[in-house]
């Protein structure tokens, strides 16, 4: 069954991540554990032999050899290569839950298109989303191991309810060397334009709604299909693999606690007492136990969610979902076709705002006020000069030069004026004559008059000033 702690989750509280490390079930633990246990007796049977087995020209030259094996360790990409890797797998495993056929569309538009309530409408709604849940199970026994178990023969899905003795006998007596998961779409197809002639189906825009509903479904099933039959390229699955179990191999014997080089020990004071300067020896390689438990686990990740229709604790609950997808299909067709409540005034219906009640745990979301756009509360100039409208009319174009860009100006060396743009110099042009209708107030309602008239007042002596030679 599929681990679920989204509740655990709902709220980010001190420590609620921490508790889902003690879980087991799903964990990285249960996964992990036994490659786990043999790094750490590989590792220290090795340095037991180092300690307690060698003799003294021995342990240099597994000295040597376990420096060169912790250098090379360092030139495998493993970083890169796993995390590419397992970004593959998880964007693969998501497309594929999303791919698993739901009727919930189907079930809607065959209830409101297919009609009658007599037996031969009833039957005619079963049966077609029957045949859109058999075709889910015919898939899902070709991809899921749990399905297949439950139905191990065509018998089982007959006996099950999804199939019929005769149609068992015309699904069998279609010759095919391929998978047949489509044959009950195609007897879909055919029942809905019977229906159609009959009558059930009113017009050809319900019974083309229909068969596009339909062909989303099949899609589904092909896709899932597909999925299944085409998988990550082994190459890749093999150099990831061969990456991690190469990496901590050398890993293995270059990260043991070593005697230092005897260059170390030749550049010690002639006073220094004690032995040569080198790592600490710790005995326990902890940062290599968690190297080893975090790379080890991201593999281990990849793994499992790379095929989610087996058996382990996160695989996709496939029968559970057969179960679902039959209970409530068939209840949408048939006992909710045409049962419906009486159609009621709500509460509301003469108020102008709905305002549903709060209870005492969430009142407090009812004081916060509702968001109006980030600028709704930006604080504007008081300056009332600010908030005045103008008018500016367009005049002639004119080419661009570079006084006129300070960014090119600044290149060729040309004095460029200032890119503020202030109400004196606001539709002018650097040596044309100065045009007072370019700039026109609108005096609103009473609006401020005497600011106008002052800027009128300087933009008339500014001009003036730019007319004299």
């Amino acid at each position: 069954m599929t681990v679920s702690y989204t509740l655990k989750v709902a709220e980010a509280r001190f420590g609620s991540f921490s508790g889902l490390l003690l879980r087991w079930r799903g964990s990285i633990y249960k996964l992990l554990y036994k490659e786990f246990l043999l790094f750490i007796a590989l590792y220290a049977l090795l340095s037991i032999t180092y300690r307690l087995l060698l003799t003294q020209e021995q342990r240099q030259v597994y000295a040597q050899v376990a420096r060169y094996c912790n250098r090379s360790a360092d030139l495998i990409p493993l970083s890169f290569v796993l995390g590419f890797y397992v970004t593959l797998v998880v964007n693969r495993w998501w497309a594929q839950y999303t791919s698993i056929p739901l009727p919930d569309q189907l079930m809607c538009v065959i209830s409101a298109s297919v009609h009658g309530v007599d037996e031969r409408g009833r039957l005619l709604r079963r049966t077609l989303i029957r045949y859109a849940n058999l075709a889910s199970v015919l898939v899902l026994r070709s991809v899921s191991t749990r399905v297949l178990k439950r139905f191990p023969t065509m018998e089982h899905v007959v006996d099950a309810g999804f199939m019929s003795q005769e149609e068992r006998k015309k699904f069998e007596s279609l010759k095919s060397d391929f998978n047949k998961y489509w044959v009950p779409c195609v007897w879909f197809t055919n029942l809905a334009a019977q229906a159609r002639r009959d009558g059930r189906i009113r017009d050809d825009i319900a019974l083309c709604l229909l068969l596009e509903e339909l062909n989303k479904y099949r899609a589904k099933c092909s896709m899932l299909f597909h999925y299944d039959w085409i998988s990550i390229p082994l190459v890749y699955t093999q150099v990831v693999t061969i990456a991690v179990y190469s990496f901590f191999g050398l890993s293995l014997v270059g990260r043991q606690f070593v005697e230092p080089e005897a260059g170390a020990a030749k550049s010690r004071e002639p006073l220094e007492p004690g032995p040569a300067l080198g790592d600490l020896d710790m005995y326990v390689p902890l940062t290599t136990l968690l190297q080893f438990f975090f790379y080890a686990g991201w593999l281990k990740v990849a793994e499992q969610i790379i095929n989610p229709f087996g058996e382990d604790d996160d695989d996709f609950e496939t029968n559970q979902l057969i179960d679902r997808n039959l209970q409530v299909s068939l209840l949408s067709v048939d006992d909710m076709y045409q049962n419906l409540p009486p159609a009621e005034k709500d509460q509301y219906w003469d108020e102008d705002s709905a305002l549903p009640p709060y209870t005492v745990a969430t009142v407090a979301e009812s004081l916060r006020p509702s968001f109006l756009g980030s600028t709704f509360n930006l604080r504007m100039s008081d300056d009332p000069e600010q908030s005045l409208q103008v008018e500016a009319s367009p005049g002639p174009a004119r080419p661009v030069t570079a006084a006129q860009t300070p960014l090119l100006g600044r290149f060729l060396g040309a004095g460029a004026p200032s890119p503020a743009v202030s109400l004196r110099n606001f539709g002018r042009v650097r040596g044309a004559p100065w045009t007072p209708h370019l700039l026109r107030f609108r005096a609103e309602d009473g609006g401020d008059l005497e600011a106008a008239d002052r800027i009128e007042e300087e933009a008339s002596g500014s001009g003036d000033e730019a007319q004299e030679p």
